[in-house]
Protein backbone atom coordinates (compact mmCIF):
# COMPACT_ATOMS: atom_id res chain seq x y z
CA UNK A 1 0.00 0.00 0.00
CA UNK A 2 1.45 3.47 -0.87
CA UNK A 3 1.79 5.73 1.49
CA UNK A 4 0.68 9.20 0.97
CA UNK A 5 2.62 12.44 1.19
CA UNK A 6 0.72 14.06 4.52
CA UNK A 7 0.77 10.37 6.19
CA UNK A 8 5.01 10.73 5.21
CA UNK A 9 4.76 14.35 6.82
CA UNK A 10 2.90 12.80 9.85
CA UNK A 11 5.28 10.34 10.58
CA UNK A 12 8.16 12.72 10.39
CA UNK A 13 6.44 14.99 12.73
CA UNK A 14 5.98 12.12 15.22
CA UNK A 15 9.64 10.89 15.41
CA UNK A 16 11.10 14.60 15.63
CA UNK A 17 8.94 14.68 18.96
CA UNK A 18 11.29 12.30 20.19
CA UNK A 19 13.96 14.66 20.06
CA UNK A 20 12.42 17.41 21.26
CA UNK A 21 11.10 15.50 24.46
CA UNK A 22 14.18 13.73 24.81
CA UNK A 23 17.23 15.88 23.70
CA UNK A 24 18.16 17.48 27.70
CA UNK A 25 18.63 21.63 27.76
CA UNK A 26 21.65 23.62 29.73
CA UNK A 27 19.27 23.03 32.11
CA UNK A 28 17.92 19.61 32.83
CA UNK A 29 13.85 20.22 33.55
CA UNK A 30 12.53 17.88 35.92
CA UNK A 31 10.64 14.82 35.83
CA UNK A 32 7.33 16.05 35.65
CA UNK A 33 8.25 18.91 33.27
CA UNK A 34 10.28 15.86 30.72
CA UNK A 35 6.05 13.98 31.35
CA UNK A 36 4.05 17.02 30.36
CA UNK A 37 6.51 18.04 27.51
CA UNK A 38 6.07 14.15 26.02
CA UNK A 39 2.42 14.47 26.99
CA UNK A 40 2.70 17.99 25.11
CA UNK A 41 3.97 15.74 21.97
CA UNK A 42 1.33 13.50 21.47
CA UNK A 43 -1.23 13.73 19.14
CA UNK A 44 -4.79 15.13 21.50
CA UNK A 45 -7.04 12.05 21.97
CA UNK A 46 -10.44 12.15 20.14
CA UNK A 47 -12.45 10.10 21.93
CA UNK A 48 -12.88 8.12 25.34
CA UNK A 49 -11.91 4.97 23.37
CA UNK A 50 -8.59 6.82 22.43
CA UNK A 51 -7.63 7.91 25.93
CA UNK A 52 -8.60 4.13 27.31
CA UNK A 53 -6.33 2.99 24.47
CA UNK A 54 -3.67 5.26 25.67
CA UNK A 55 -3.65 4.31 29.32
CA UNK A 56 -3.90 0.30 28.53
CA UNK A 57 -0.38 1.01 26.03
CA UNK A 58 1.02 2.38 29.35
CA UNK A 59 -0.32 -0.51 31.61
CA UNK A 60 1.65 -3.07 29.13
CA UNK A 61 5.41 -1.15 29.06
CA UNK A 62 5.15 -0.95 33.12
CA UNK A 63 3.75 -4.39 33.28
CA UNK A 64 6.95 -5.51 30.87
CA UNK A 65 9.42 -3.48 32.47
CA UNK A 66 8.28 -5.08 35.66
CA UNK A 67 8.87 -8.46 34.15
CA UNK A 68 12.18 -7.53 33.00
CA UNK A 69 13.22 -6.28 36.53
CA UNK A 70 11.38 -9.59 38.10
CA UNK A 71 13.48 -11.47 35.85
CA UNK A 72 17.14 -9.56 35.90
CA UNK A 73 18.58 -11.65 39.24
CA UNK A 74 17.47 -14.99 37.89
CA UNK A 75 18.62 -14.56 34.24
CA UNK A 76 22.08 -13.63 36.02
CA UNK A 77 22.20 -16.46 37.91
CA UNK A 78 21.95 -18.60 34.36
CA UNK A 79 24.50 -16.31 32.85
CA UNK A 80 27.20 -17.43 35.28
CA UNK A 81 26.15 -20.76 35.29
CA UNK A 82 29.12 -23.22 32.84
CA UNK A 83 27.28 -24.13 29.71
CA UNK A 84 26.37 -27.45 29.49
CA UNK A 85 25.47 -27.91 25.94
CA UNK A 86 25.42 -25.70 22.77
CA UNK A 87 23.20 -26.02 19.48
CA UNK A 88 23.80 -28.07 17.37
CA UNK A 89 23.76 -27.68 13.16
CA UNK A 90 22.92 -24.00 11.68
CA UNK A 91 24.36 -21.16 13.49
CA UNK A 92 21.41 -18.30 14.18
CA UNK A 93 22.84 -15.52 12.08
CA UNK A 94 22.27 -11.90 13.43
CA UNK A 95 22.60 -9.19 11.16
CA UNK A 96 23.69 -5.39 12.33
CA UNK A 97 22.45 -2.18 10.18
CA UNK A 98 21.38 1.09 10.07
CA UNK A 99 19.81 3.84 7.99
CA UNK A 100 22.89 6.02 7.89
CA UNK A 101 26.53 5.57 8.61
CA UNK A 102 28.39 7.36 11.79
CA UNK A 103 25.82 6.13 14.28
CA UNK A 104 28.52 3.21 15.76
CA UNK A 105 27.40 0.23 14.13
CA UNK A 106 30.12 -0.84 13.41
CA UNK A 107 32.07 -0.55 16.95
CA UNK A 108 28.89 -2.46 18.02
CA UNK A 109 29.25 -5.40 15.55
CA UNK A 110 32.84 -5.70 16.46
CA UNK A 111 32.16 -5.10 20.91
CA UNK A 112 29.29 -7.55 20.72
CA UNK A 113 31.01 -10.11 18.58
CA UNK A 114 34.07 -9.93 21.19
CA UNK A 115 31.45 -10.26 24.39
CA UNK A 116 29.68 -13.20 22.74
CA UNK A 117 33.17 -15.10 22.41
CA UNK A 118 33.93 -13.88 25.73
CA UNK A 119 30.70 -16.12 27.38
CA UNK A 120 31.60 -19.11 24.78
CA UNK A 121 29.83 -19.12 22.05
CA UNK A 122 31.75 -19.95 18.78
CA UNK A 123 31.25 -16.92 16.64
CA UNK A 124 31.82 -15.91 13.34
CA UNK A 125 31.71 -11.79 12.37
CA UNK A 126 31.19 -10.94 8.75
CA UNK A 127 31.89 -7.71 6.64
CA UNK A 128 29.38 -7.82 4.65
CA UNK A 129 30.20 -4.24 3.79
CA UNK A 130 30.92 -5.15 0.33
CA UNK A 131 31.85 -1.79 -0.86
CA UNK A 132 33.54 -0.13 2.38
CA UNK A 133 34.41 -2.66 4.46
CA UNK A 134 36.61 -1.31 7.73
CA UNK A 135 36.28 -3.68 10.52
CA UNK A 136 39.68 -5.11 9.75
CA UNK A 137 40.61 -1.48 10.17
CA UNK A 138 38.37 -1.12 13.66
CA UNK A 139 40.03 -4.06 15.08
CA UNK A 140 43.88 -3.33 13.63
CA UNK A 141 43.74 -6.40 11.71
CA UNK A 142 46.21 -7.13 9.04
CA UNK A 143 45.18 -9.90 6.14
CA UNK A 144 46.47 -10.58 2.87
CA UNK A 145 43.31 -12.12 1.63
CA UNK A 146 39.95 -11.01 1.77
CA UNK A 147 36.62 -11.77 0.30
CA UNK A 148 37.50 -10.36 -3.13
CA UNK A 149 39.70 -13.44 -3.06
CA UNK A 150 37.00 -15.55 -2.87
CA UNK A 151 34.91 -14.19 -5.80
CA UNK A 152 38.29 -14.38 -7.74
CA UNK A 153 38.21 -17.79 -6.66
CA UNK A 154 41.65 -18.00 -5.43
CA UNK A 155 40.86 -18.49 -1.73
CA UNK A 156 39.07 -20.62 0.15
CA UNK A 157 36.36 -18.83 2.67
CA UNK A 158 38.72 -20.89 5.45
CA UNK A 159 41.86 -18.90 4.07
CA UNK A 160 40.58 -15.54 4.08
CA UNK A 161 38.98 -16.24 7.73
CA UNK A 162 41.05 -14.57 10.35
CA UNK A 163 41.42 -15.66 13.85
CA UNK A 164 41.09 -13.16 16.57
CA UNK A 165 41.06 -14.90 19.76
CA UNK A 166 39.17 -17.82 21.61
CA UNK A 167 36.08 -18.31 19.57
CA UNK A 168 36.02 -15.72 17.40
CA UNK A 169 37.15 -15.63 13.70
CA UNK A 170 36.54 -12.15 11.38
CA UNK A 171 36.00 -12.69 7.44
CA UNK A 172 37.81 -9.88 6.12
CA UNK A 173 35.48 -7.50 3.70
CA UNK A 174 36.84 -5.59 0.36
CA UNK A 175 36.50 -2.06 0.28
CA UNK A 176 35.55 -0.67 -2.71
CA UNK A 177 33.99 -4.31 -3.93
CA UNK A 178 31.04 -3.54 -6.28
CA UNK A 179 28.00 -4.40 -4.73
CA UNK A 180 26.47 -8.23 -4.53
CA UNK A 181 24.04 -7.24 -6.93
CA UNK A 182 26.25 -5.89 -9.75
CA UNK A 183 28.36 -9.12 -9.51
CA UNK A 184 28.29 -11.77 -12.67
CA UNK A 185 26.38 -14.72 -11.77
CA UNK A 186 29.30 -17.42 -11.39
CA UNK A 187 30.74 -14.62 -8.84
CA UNK A 188 27.82 -14.54 -6.85
CA UNK A 189 27.74 -17.86 -6.67
CA UNK A 190 31.26 -18.59 -5.35
CA UNK A 191 31.03 -15.85 -2.49
CA UNK A 192 27.63 -17.24 -1.43
CA UNK A 193 28.59 -20.88 -1.40
CA UNK A 194 32.09 -20.16 0.23
CA UNK A 195 30.16 -18.26 2.84
CA UNK A 196 27.97 -20.99 3.48
CA UNK A 197 30.03 -23.05 4.43
CA UNK A 198 30.55 -21.13 7.93
CA UNK A 199 27.19 -22.06 8.78
CA UNK A 200 28.21 -25.55 10.63
CA UNK A 201 31.22 -23.61 12.36
CA UNK A 202 29.56 -21.41 14.70
CA UNK A 203 26.95 -20.81 17.45
CA UNK A 204 26.31 -17.26 15.47
CA UNK A 205 27.03 -15.56 12.83
CA UNK A 206 27.22 -11.93 13.22
CA UNK A 207 26.35 -10.10 10.26
CA UNK A 208 27.85 -6.37 9.87
CA UNK A 209 25.82 -4.75 6.78
CA UNK A 210 26.33 -1.79 5.13
CA UNK A 211 24.57 1.40 5.90
CA UNK A 212 21.18 2.66 3.83
CA UNK A 213 18.64 0.48 1.99
CA UNK A 214 20.61 -0.68 -0.87
CA UNK A 215 20.05 -4.29 -2.50
CA UNK A 216 22.81 -5.77 -0.93
CA UNK A 217 21.57 -4.09 2.51
CA UNK A 218 17.89 -5.50 1.98
CA UNK A 219 19.21 -9.28 1.29
CA UNK A 220 21.04 -9.45 4.33
CA UNK A 221 19.11 -7.98 6.35
CA UNK A 222 15.83 -10.25 5.22
CA UNK A 223 17.18 -13.63 5.11
CA UNK A 224 18.43 -13.33 8.83
CA UNK A 225 17.03 -14.72 11.72
CA UNK A 226 17.01 -11.46 13.53
CA UNK A 227 18.15 -7.25 12.50
CA UNK A 228 19.49 -5.29 15.14
CA UNK A 229 18.77 -1.86 13.79
CA UNK A 230 21.66 0.92 15.46
CA UNK A 231 20.18 4.04 15.64
CA UNK A 232 21.56 7.38 17.94
CA UNK A 233 18.90 10.69 19.55
CA UNK A 234 19.95 12.60 16.78
CA UNK A 235 17.17 13.47 14.08
CA UNK A 236 18.97 12.34 10.85
CA UNK A 237 19.78 9.14 12.71
CA UNK A 238 16.47 8.28 13.41
CA UNK A 239 14.68 9.60 10.36
CA UNK A 240 17.08 6.90 8.02
CA UNK A 241 16.73 4.33 10.56
CA UNK A 242 13.01 4.35 10.42
CA UNK A 243 13.37 4.47 6.27
CA UNK A 244 14.85 1.23 6.84
CA UNK A 245 12.60 -0.24 9.21
CA UNK A 246 9.72 1.14 6.52
CA UNK A 247 11.29 -0.43 3.53
CA UNK A 248 11.66 -3.53 5.53
CA UNK A 249 8.02 -3.99 7.19
CA UNK A 250 7.26 -4.11 3.22
CA UNK A 251 8.94 -7.25 2.14
CA UNK A 252 7.27 -10.52 1.74
CA UNK A 253 8.88 -11.89 4.94
CA UNK A 254 10.55 -9.22 7.45
CA UNK A 255 12.85 -10.90 10.73
CA UNK A 256 11.94 -9.83 14.08
CA UNK A 257 13.56 -6.56 14.40
CA UNK A 258 15.24 -5.04 17.78
CA UNK A 259 16.92 -1.35 17.93
CA UNK A 260 19.63 -0.37 19.65
CA UNK A 261 20.28 3.48 20.53
CA UNK A 262 23.79 4.17 20.29
CA UNK A 263 25.67 7.41 22.15
CA UNK A 264 22.92 7.88 24.06
CA UNK A 265 23.25 10.20 27.02
CA UNK A 266 21.26 8.63 29.57
CA UNK A 267 19.84 5.33 29.63
CA UNK A 268 16.28 7.24 29.95
CA UNK A 269 16.78 9.02 26.75
CA UNK A 270 18.14 5.71 24.77
CA UNK A 271 14.65 4.58 26.01
CA UNK A 272 12.24 7.16 25.39
CA UNK A 273 13.75 7.51 21.66
CA UNK A 274 13.52 3.49 21.26
CA UNK A 275 9.64 3.76 22.40
CA UNK A 276 8.91 6.77 20.44
CA UNK A 277 10.28 4.67 17.14
CA UNK A 278 8.72 1.70 18.12
CA UNK A 279 5.03 3.54 18.40
CA UNK A 280 5.42 5.22 15.33
CA UNK A 281 6.09 1.83 13.64
CA UNK A 282 3.18 -0.16 15.19
CA UNK A 283 1.20 3.10 14.56
CA UNK A 284 1.73 3.64 10.47
CA UNK A 285 3.24 0.32 9.63
CA UNK A 286 1.43 -2.44 11.76
CA UNK A 287 4.83 -3.48 12.86
CA UNK A 288 6.14 -4.93 16.64
CA UNK A 289 9.23 -3.20 17.10
CA UNK A 290 11.21 -4.23 20.33
CA UNK A 291 14.63 -2.03 22.24
CA UNK A 292 17.67 -4.41 22.59
CA UNK A 293 19.48 -1.85 24.76
CA UNK A 294 20.39 1.34 25.09
CA UNK A 295 24.94 1.76 24.63
CA UNK A 296 25.97 5.00 26.47
CA UNK A 297 27.69 8.18 25.11
CA UNK A 298 31.21 7.50 26.65
CA UNK A 299 34.88 9.16 25.58
CA UNK A 300 36.60 5.77 25.73
CA UNK A 301 35.06 4.95 22.83
CA UNK A 302 36.43 7.71 20.94
CA UNK A 303 40.01 7.31 22.15
CA UNK A 304 39.63 3.23 21.24
CA UNK A 305 38.62 4.04 17.98
CA UNK A 306 41.65 6.32 17.46
CA UNK A 307 43.88 3.40 18.58
CA UNK A 308 42.46 0.50 16.61
CA UNK A 309 41.76 -1.54 19.83
CA UNK A 310 37.92 -2.57 20.39
CA UNK A 311 37.00 -0.17 23.37
CA UNK A 312 35.66 -3.37 24.87
CA UNK A 313 39.20 -4.41 24.97
CA UNK A 314 40.88 -1.38 25.84
CA UNK A 315 38.57 -0.05 28.57
CA UNK A 316 36.41 -3.31 30.02
CA UNK A 317 35.16 -1.14 32.59
CA UNK A 318 33.73 2.04 30.82
CA UNK A 319 29.94 2.86 30.62
CA UNK A 320 30.52 1.82 26.76
CA UNK A 321 31.41 -1.78 27.60
CA UNK A 322 29.11 -2.35 30.23
CA UNK A 323 26.20 -1.44 28.27
CA UNK A 324 27.29 -4.03 25.41
CA UNK A 325 28.30 -6.88 27.75
CA UNK A 326 24.52 -6.40 29.15
CA UNK A 327 23.44 -7.04 25.52
CA UNK A 328 25.64 -9.80 24.76
CA UNK A 329 24.28 -11.41 27.50
CA UNK A 330 20.65 -11.17 26.88
CA UNK A 331 21.39 -12.41 23.44
CA UNK A 332 23.21 -15.28 24.81
CA UNK A 333 20.24 -16.13 26.53
CA UNK A 334 18.12 -16.52 23.52
CA UNK A 335 20.10 -18.86 21.14
CA UNK A 336 20.20 -21.94 23.44
CA UNK A 337 17.34 -24.22 21.77
CA UNK A 338 16.75 -21.41 19.48
CA UNK A 339 15.98 -22.99 16.20
CA UNK A 340 17.31 -20.91 13.31
CA UNK A 341 16.14 -21.41 9.75
CA UNK A 342 18.06 -23.22 7.80
CA UNK A 343 20.05 -22.31 4.86
CA UNK A 344 20.68 -18.60 5.42
CA UNK A 345 22.71 -18.15 2.59
CA UNK A 346 21.07 -19.94 0.36
CA UNK A 347 18.14 -17.16 1.35
CA UNK A 348 20.39 -14.74 0.15
CA UNK A 349 21.47 -16.18 -3.19
CA UNK A 350 17.21 -16.15 -3.86
CA UNK A 351 17.35 -12.40 -3.52
CA UNK A 352 19.97 -11.74 -6.03
CA UNK A 353 18.09 -13.47 -8.66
Amino acid sequence: MNVQPKDQAAELRTLMATRRATAPAPNAPSRDATTRIRRQAQPPPRGEDDHRSADRQLAGRRFADQQLANQSAHRNRLADQPRQSRRQGTARVIAIASGKGGVGKTNIAVNLAICLARRGRRVVLVDADLGTANIDVVMNVRSPFDLSHVLRRQRGIDEITVPIEEGLRLVVGASGLASVADLRPFERQALIGELGRLESEADVILLDCGAGISQNVLAFTQSADELLVVTTPEPTALTDAYALIKVLSRAPWTPPMRLIVNQSRSVREGRLVAERISSVAARFLGLSLESAGVVLSDRHVVTAVHQRVPFSVKHPGCPASTCIAALARRLDLTLDGTAARPGFFGRVFRFFY
